[in-house]
C-alpha cells in the first residue's frame, strides 16, 4: 500500500488543494494555478469562494467526487494533522505540505510533526514535507508547487532529490540553465513520512530516469540510504551533494569521534555505495550533463584523453584531471603515429593532444584517439572560432563512429556557443563552458566507471551477528580484546603499587614506557600521564610519582609498563557506532598529531580486504608506508589485517559505541597497538 501510494504521491491522476485562495498573493492560489495545464483533475477546497483560479470550489475532501490521488496543503501548521486525517479517511493516496512551523521550530511544532508521522503510520497516508517547496514532473505538466517559474521546465530524464525545497529549484533551474530537462524534482522537507531512499529507490525503478542528483543536508536512517544508493549505481549515476563540512560533532572521549564527522561520514559512505560526491549545485549539474555521453565500462582505471585546440586550457584541464586521481594515459605509438601524419611539426601528440588551433580535422584525430585501446572517454577544448572549426560538423562525423562518452568544452560568445550547444545536446554530446567544469565531468565519468568496478568486487556492507559480549574499560582490557581479534601490543604489565611497578621493571626489556591505567582518562598524554624511555629505576620512580600527581579519583588507577615498540609508521585505526549508518570504520596517519593532520580514509563496516587496501590508498600520506627517504616499507598486508580486525570487532559488539588504536605502529615485521581506548553503551558493566 505505501508503495502505490508513493507513486500515487508522484503520478496522480486527481489534485485536491486543501487552503485554495482566491487571492493570487497567497500559496494556495499559487498551488490551484501551477496545474493550470494539468491534465488531470483539480479540486480546489474554499467553503468560502466558488472558484480559484477559474475552477470550481468544493467545502470539504469530503466533497470531492472521489478520493483524490494527492492532497496539497496550504494550511497553518496546527490544521495539518486534521487534514491529514481527513485525506486518509476519503481514501487519498498521498499529501504535500508546504506550511513551516513543524519540528525545525522545536516545541508545538515538534508535537505537530510527530502526530503526522503516527497518520501516515497508521493510515498507509504518503506524505511530502511538511516544509517543502514540493516537486515538479513537467513530462505530466504535473506542477506541485508554488513557485511559479517551476511550469517553465522541461521534460528530460534528470531525476532531483533535495533536502532542501530552495536547493531542489536551485538544482532544478541550473539544469533547466545548460538545456537540461527533468523528470521529476523533489524537494525533501522535514521528510516527516517520505525520505531522500524512497525518491532514489522510486527513481530508480523508473525508465524514464537516467541520472540521479541528490542534496542532503542530514541522514537519519544512513544505513538504509546507503543500501538504496549501493542497488541503483549499478544501474544508472547518482551524484550526492552532502553540506555541513564545516560542521563537526561535538567533542568525544576518543579521536575518531572528531575525525568521523557526520560530512565525513556521509561522503565516504555515498562513495563506498558507489556514488559521486560533489561539493557544489554546479558541479552537481555538471556531472549529471556528463552522463548524458553515456558510462565508462566499469574498470579499476578508465583513461581520458583530451583534444585541444589551444595549450594553454589543455594544461589547465589535464592539471585538474590529474590533481583528482583521473588517468591520462599517454598514447600508444601507433596512435600517436597515425595523429602526426593529421597534425603539424611541433604540437604534442601524447595527451593531450595539442593541434596547435582548431581546425577541420579535428574529427580524423578525434576518431584516431578514441580507437587507442586504453582510452574510455575524449574530451574536447575549443575556443568558438566558427571560421576555423565548425564543432556541429566535428560531432556529426565523429557520433556514430567513436563509442566512448564524448565531452565538448568551448568559450566564446554567448549565443554562439549556446547554439553549438544545444545542437551536441541533441547527439548526446554535452557542452561545458570552462576548462575546469569540463575536467569536472571527465571525472565524474571515471570516478563512475572506478566505482562500479569496485563495487562489483566488493559485498554491500551489511551487518554482520553479534558475538559473544564484551567490555574493555581501561588500555589493558583493550588490548587484550584486541588481541583475541588478532591485534597485538607491546609485552606490558598492569601494576597497583610502586613495588609492584619495581617487580615488574626488572622483568621486561628497557627502555619501558610507563602510562597511567585509569578508566576515567583518556588523553593519557594531556595530563602527564605517558612516560617514555625510562631505562632506569630512579627515571622508573620519577614516572610514577608524576602519575601519583594527576587530579582525579584515583579508587581505580593503576600503572602499565610496556616495552617500548620498534621505529616505524605511526597510524590510527578507528571506529564509531554512527547513529545513523551504524558501525564506521577509519584509518589515517596517527600520533598525537592525528586530529590536526586529518588525514583519514573511512567506510562502513564491515569492510572487505580490497575496501581496506583502497582506504591506505586513499592517504594523503601513503608514500610514508612505501618507504620514504629511505625508510622501510610497512608491512601493508599486516595494516590491512588490523582493520580487517577493527571492522570485525565493531560489528559483532553491539555495545561497543567507539575505539581508538593510537597509534597502530606499522614496520616491515607488522603492526603493533601502542594504546586503545574503548567506550562502550554500558561502561559500568566489565
Amino acid at each position: 500500500m505505501r508503495r502505490d501510494n508513493l507513486a500515487r504521491l508522484f503520478d496522480p491522476q486527481s489534485i485536491a488543494v486543501v487552503g485554495a485562495s482566491a487571492a493570487p498573493e497567497k500559496v494556495g492560489y499559487q498551488l490551484v494555478d501551477a496545474l493550470r495545464d494539468y491534465p488531470g483533475e483539480v479540486f480546489p477546497i474554499n467553503p468560502k469562494v466558488a472558484e480559484v483560479a477559474g475552477r470550481r470550489t468544493y467545502a470539504s475532501l469530503a466533497e470531492v467526487p472521489h478520493a483524490p490521488d494527492l492532497v496539497l496543503m496550504a494550511v497553518p501548521a496546527a490544521a495539518t494533522p486534521d487534514v491529514a486525517r481527513q485525506a486518509a479517511q476519503v481514501g487519498a493516496g498521498a499529501a504535500l505540505i508546504v506550511s513551516g512551523g513543524f519540528a525545525e521550530a522545536g516545541g508545538a511544532g515538534a508535537a505537530l510533526q510527530a502526530q503526522l508521522a503516527s497518520i501516515c503510520s497508521d493510515s498507509g497516508l504518503r506524505l511530502l514535507g511538511p516544509n517543502t517547496s514540493g516537486y515538479v514532473r513537467p513530462a505530466t505538466r504535473c506542477f506541485a508547487s508554488f513557485v511559479p517559474a517551476v511550469r517553465g521546465f522541461r521534460p528530460g530524464t534528470l531525476g532531483i532529490v533535495a533536502q532542501s525545497g530552495g536547493v531542489n529549484l536551485s538544482l532544478a533551474f541550473l539544469a533547466q540553465r545548460r538545456n537540461m530537462g527533468l523528470r521529476l524534482a523533489v524537494g525533501l522537507g522535514n521528510a516527516v513520512d517520505v525520505d531522500a531512499a524512497d525518491v532514489v529507490e522510486y527513481l530508480a525503478d523508473d525508465d524514464g530516469t537516467h541520472v540521479i542528483v541528490l542534496h542532503l543536508e542530514g541522514v537519519p536512517n544512513g544505513r538504509r540510504l546507503y543500501d538504496v544508493i549501493a542497488a541503483t549505481t549499478p544501474r544508472k549515476p547518482v551524484i550526492v551533494l552532502p553540506v555541513g563540512r564545516a560542521q563537526v560533532a561535538e567533542f568525544a572521549q576518543s579521536h575518531t569521534g572528531n575525525l568521523m564527522g557526520a560530512h565525513a561520514i556521509t561522503a565516504a559512505a555515498m562513495r563506498q555505495a558507489g556514488a559521486i560526491v560533489v561539493d557544489s549545485t554546479e558541479d552537481a549539474i555538471d556531472c549529471a550533463a556528463a552522463f548524458s555521453a553515456g558510462r565508462i565500462e566499469p574498470k579499476p582505471k578508465p583513461g581520458v584523453a583530451v583534444l585541444t585546440g589551444q595549450a594553454g586550457p589543455g594544461l589547465i584541464i589535464l592539471d585538474a584531471l590529474r590533481s583528482r586521481g583521473v588517468d591520462v594515459p599517454q598514447l600508444g605509438d601507433e596512435t600517436v603515429g597515425r595523429i602526426a601524419k593529421l597534425l603539424p611539426p611541433m604540437t604534442y601528440l601524447r595527451n593531450p593532444i595539442d593541434t596547435g588551433r582548431p581546425s577541420p580535422v579535428f574529427a580524423d584525430v578525434m576518431m584516431e584517439v578514441a580507437r587507442d585501446p586504453g582510452i574510455d572517454a575524449v574530451l574536447t577544448f575549443a575556443l568558438d572560432e566558427p571560421a576555423a572549426l565548425d564543432p556541429i560538423a566535428v560531432f556529426s562525423r565523429t557520433r556514430d563512429q567513436v563509442k566512448q562518452p564524448l565531452l565538448f568544452a568551448t568559450l566564446g560568445e554567448a549565443s554562439s556557443i549556446e547554439t553549438v550547444r544545444d545542437a551536441l545536446a541533441a547527439r548526446k554530446i554535452p557542452t561545458f563552458f570552462s576548462p575546469e567544469r569540463a575536467a569536472t565531468a571527465a571525472w565524474a565519468l571515471a570516478e563512475d566507471a572506478k566505482a562500479r568496478w569496485r563495487c562489483s568486487l566488493t559485498a554491500p556492507a551489511t551487518s554482520i551477528e553479534a558475538g559473544e559480549r564484551a567490555s574493555a574499560r581501561d588500555e589493558l582490557a583493550a588490548k587484550q580484546l584486541l588481541r583475541q581479534y588478532g591485534i597485538e601490543s607491546p609485552k606490558n604489565v598492569a601494576c597497583r603499587t610502586h613495588d609492584e611497578a619495581l617487580r615488574a621493571f626488572e622483568t621486561l626489556r628497557k627502555p619501558i614506557v610507563v602510562k597511567v591505567l585509569d578508566p576515567q582518562i583518556a588523553h593519557k598524554t594531556e595530563v602527564n600521564g605517558v612516560h617514555l624511555d625510562v631505562s632506569d629505576v630512579e627515571r622508573l620512580r620519577r614516572a610514577l610519582e608524576a602519575i601519583d600527581s594527576i587530579p582525579g579519583d584515583r579508587q581505580e588507577r593503576g600503572y602499565l609498563l610496556e616495552e617500548m615498540a620498534p621505529p616505524g609508521v605511526d597510524l590510527i585505526i578507528g571506529a564509531k557506532r554512527d547513529v545513523s549508518f551504524g558501525p564506521t570504520i577509519l584509518v589515517g596517519l596517527g600520533g598525537t598529531a592525528a586530529e590536526a593532520l586529518n588525514d583519514v580514509s573511512i567506510r562502513l563496516a564491515p569492510i572487505s580486504r580490497l575496501d581496506a587496501q583502497e582506504m591506505l590508498d586513499e592517504l594523503r600520506g601513503r608514500e610514508l608506508l612505501d618507504g620514504w627517504r629511505g625508510a622501510p616499507p610497512v608491512d601493508r598486508d599486516a595494516v590491512v589485517d588490523a582493520l580487517l580486525a577493527v571492522s570485525a570487532l565493531i560489528s559483532t559488539q553491539p555495545e561497543l559505541t567507539e575505539l581508538d588504536i593510537n597509534p597502530l605502529r606499522a614496520n616491515p615485521e607488522g603492526t603493533l597497538a601502542l594504546d586503545a581506548l574503548m567506550i562502550w553503551a554500558s561502561p559500568s558493566r566489565g
